[in-house]
């Protein structure tokens, strides 16, 4: 039997920790070593440490951001991920990973290099299937503020609020589009947390995965005591977040879309709906840019700005550097010589 790599993605906070969590106590292998658990997720993330370092090596010097607001992300990280030391990378990795049958690969950045770990794999022998987690925008930032922003003034939340919107659309757009031709399966996080064993026998019917369990039973398993309803505690509405009705409108329409793939992961209907609402979002980023076209050339100006002002002071303290290193030069001279 051919190995089968099945990638978890998804937004950051929409449960992709809890959906692997579950996953590898159903029999699914996650390369070791994982990233560590923290105060930040307590229960861990099921996340192998290559793949995050793997990930972030080839998006950071883009930069594409885990979830990033800009409609031409995908294909910048695409052409990151196409590079063929990249592929060579991915390849010598993940050929000494398919000693199992099931191997679980969750990272929220996978779906932006998706073809190459597709490529890899089919190269490998191995097939490829994905789950993508899904939870409401709204949770989703407020949580995401929750861990990342307590700190920061109410400006840069509310700054920050509305591009992790606008970024989960994108996302949504992008996960999407980059699954479609693969078997693939949604999960919504209120759904895996309210029945986990019919949220996840479904995905695994849609994802051609093998559990431990017959989902099918109410049979205790261990997944029981790891699976928490108390974890979505960002049960929230549009009312508790500040961001233009444009973009919320765009945003819950695409929430929308995306909860008709959980039943049926290529509705055709839903795909067109959301190719439609790309490009509304592809206008409103452009509107969005040129609004903001004064401010970010100000901004880039002062950048610019401040490096000189380095530089002139670089440059000045080397300049009495050097005058300090002669004058004890010639102090240091024969007297005959001076």
């Amino acid at each position: 039997m051919s190995p089968h790599l099945l990638l978890v993605t998804g937004s950051g906070r929409s449960g992709t920790s809890s959906v692997a969590g579950a996953l590898k106590r159903l029999g699914l292998h996650v390369p070791q070593p994982e990233v560590p658990a923290d105060e930040k997720n307590p229960r861990g993330y099921y996340e192998p440490e290559w793949v995050t370092e793997f990930h972030k090596r080839v998006l950071n010097p883009v930069p594409v951001r885990t979830i990033d607001t800009r409609p031409t992300a995908g294909a910048i990280a695409a052409e990151a991920g196409s590079r063929p030391e990249v592929e060579a990378e991915l390849r010598e990795w993940l050929g000494g990973q398919l000693d199992a049958e099931q191997i679980l690969v969750k990272d929220p950045r996978a779906f932006w290099i998706l073809p190459v770990w597709t490529r890899v794999a089919a190269e490998l022998g191995a097939s490829v299937s994905t789950l993508t987690m899904l939870r409401h925008p709204t949770e989703v930032v407020r949580s995401r503020d929750s861990a990342y922003l307590t700190e920061q003034t109410p400006t840069f939340r509310r700054q920050r609020e509305t591009a992790n919107i606008a970024a989960w659309v994108n996302a949504a757009f992008e996960t999407e589009r980059s699954t479609r031709s693969l078997d693939r399966a949604f999960v919504r996080y209120a759904d895996l947390l309210a029945d986990w064993r019919t949220a996840l026998h479904r995905a695994g019917t849609q994802a051609g995965l093998t559990y431990n369990a017959d989902l099918r039973t109410e049979a205790p398993h261990e997944v029981d005591d790891f699976i928490d309803a108390k974890l979505n505690r960002s049960a929230i509405s549009w009312d508790d977040i500040a961001v233009p009705a444009q973009l919320r409108d765009l945003a819950e329409r695409t929430w929308q879309a995306m909860n008709t793939l959980v039943e049926s992961p290529h509705d055709e209907a839903a795909i067109a709906d959301l190719t439609g609402l790309q490009e509304e979002y592809v206008e409103l980023f452009d509107f969005a840019q040129a609004i903001a076209m004064d401010a970010t050339t100000a901004r880039v100006a002062a950048g610019r700005r401040d490096v000189r002002r380095k530089k002139d002071a670089q440059l000045d303290e080397l300049r009495l550097e050097l005058a300090a290193a002669r004058a004890e030069t010639s102090e240091r001279k024969p007297f005959w010589r001076r």
